[in-house]
């Protein structure tokens, strides 16, 4: 019980590694002065407001106080895909011994057969060794 557990755990978890090494994501922010304003994952950070109803907006862009920060994580790209020919003849040997050991490993057992498997026994009306006083002693 507790080793399918285990076996299941990890094998998530190693799933989940390798999703994680091979996805690239970006992280940005947005600050307006000092203060965080907003963090968005995957998407464009929402830019703060600062009253721009009535400027123009040429000047916002001389005189602002915010400043975006995009952090741009990489992951791995360049994936080794190898095939069983690219093994040389001791690994190959290896490989196709162990899976052949492994595969016998495990023989089913010999199926039995039931010959009374849907044979219902008649309903007794009444106990034959009473009726005949026959007794084991």
């Amino acid at each position: 019980m507790i080793k399918r557990f285990l076996h299941k755990s990890f094998s998530v978890l190693l799933a989940l590694l390798v999703l994680f090494s091979t996805v690239s994501f970006t992280i940005e922010k947005h600050y307006c002065g000092d203060v965080l304003v907003d963090v968005a994952l995957f998407t464009e950070a929402q830019k703060c407001d600062m009253g721009t109803s009535g400027m123009a907006q040429e000047a916002i862009t001389k005189n602002t106080c915010c400043k975006d920060e995009v952090k741009l994580v990489k992951g791995q790209d360049e994936l080794k895909v190898s095939t069983f020919d690219d093994l040389n003849f001791q690994q190959q040997l290896f490989i196709t011994t162990s899976a052949y050991a492994f595969v016998n490993l495990f023989e089913g057992l010999a199926k039995q057969v039931s010959p009374h498997k849907d044979y219902s026994p008649p309903n007794l009306v009444a106990d034959i060794q009473v009726l005949d006083q026959v007794f084991i002693i």
